[in-house]
């Protein structure tokens, strides 16, 4: 597959359709909403943070999806199989939450009187803080992470849905340092040397619509190793978001399709996942662990997420024939259906 590489300038055209379809290793286009045209109701935008350390993976969400906004925190125990989300959702958001324009500077905050979650950035460091009370039995959650790149190079993908004025601009930056701490309760948790990835997405989505993606940020034997997989929506002709980032660089990959065991006719998600690109050069096994299962179903808004947190096992081979192994890199697969 040819795969389009961006070139910098606007994201828009005047009429709210990109001007090009494609991939980057940087924020190359400048997204800026009041581009956009056509039904503010249909704007996703959003910032989320997954930080994986030896026992345990917690993620954050901060986003403002139009007619909802959708705040929330999850702890993922991967020694006692089971996790923890604790969330706001509130109607009628509509741009209100003031998410910034770029990944590369601003602050993303959303604050009540129980439920304080803040991603900082001001161009040289970010910090994730966070406050909740009663996470979880009675137990208060405090979190204050910093989080540290480890290259200039990050997944940047422009992709159009068939249906004008609408498309999906999105950033994955993979393999931050996450160094800090989080208290459930009386229990502290220091955090040193975890790893990372930033989902930072904004877009004018079609009302349904499916995707597949697995991301992976590990150190290995002092050497950052992470990829980003997937595919499900819009037209990906132009560029597909498959990405392999080996300490600084960053390697283009082509298309790759998850295959879910079967159990009852049905999709097993706690069963062996194959990640297989039609070449081969993505060859991995994901041995699921904890399956983040929630749904939602609101009346016209649903959401039918499984996120799983396990295990990679196999090979990536780029093109010019470097093979990374992978041997029991704990990250994480999913597949989420919305109705939005």
């Amino acid at each position: 597959m040819e795969q389009n590489e961006l070139k910098e300038g606007r994201l828009l055209d005047y009429e709210g359709n990109l001007y090009e379809a494609g991939y980057s290793t940087s924020l190359i286009k400048k997204y800026k909403r009041k581009d956009i045209v056509g039904l503010k109701s249909r704007i996703k935008e959003w910032d989320y943070y997954a930080i994986f350390l030896k026992d345990y993976a917690i993620c954050f969400t901060i986003s403002d999806c139009s007619i909802f906004s959708l705040i929330s925190v999850s702890i993922i125990d991967l020694v006692k199989k089971r996790f923890k989300t604790k969330s706001k959702l509130q109607f009628f958001s509509f741009g209100k939450l003031n998410l910034p324009s770029s990944s590369e500077i601003g602050d993303s905050v959303y604050s009540s009187k129980d439920f304080s979650l803040t991603f900082l950035n001001n161009g040289n460091s970010r910090e994730i803080k966070a406050s909740i009370k009663n996470f979880v039995n009675n137990k208060d959650l405090d979190v204050d992470i910093i989080l540290s790149p480890t290259s200039t190079k990050s997944m940047v993908i422009a992709t159009p849905f068939k249906k004008k004025k609408h498309f999906y601009y999105n950033q994955k930056i993979n393999n931050l340092v996450a160094n800090g701490y989080f208290k459930l309760g009386d229990k502290l948790t220091s955090i040193k040397d975890g790893m990372g990835v930033l989902d930072w997405g904004r877009g004018v989505w079609t009302y349904k619509n499916t995707w597949y993606w697995a991301s992976l940020s590990i150190k290995d034997n002092e050497e950052y190793k992470g990829f980003n997989l997937g595919y499900g929506f819009g037209d990906t002709s132009k560029a597909s978001e498959n990405m392999l980032f080996i300490n600084k660089e960053a390697y283009k990959l082509d298309d790759v399709k998850f295959y879910f065991t079967k159990k009852n006719g049905r999709e097993d998600f706690l069963g062996p996942i194959k990640l297989l690109s039609e070449s081969k050069d993505i060859d991995l096994t994901f041995t699921p662990i904890v399956d983040r299962h929630e749904d939602t179903n609101a009346l016209l808004i649903a959401s039918f997420q499984h996120q799983i947190f396990g295990k990679f096992n196999g090979k990536i081979k780029t093109k010019d024939n470097k093979e990374v192994i992978f041997k029991d890199a704990i990250g994480f697969l999913e597949k989420v259906k919305n109705r939005w």
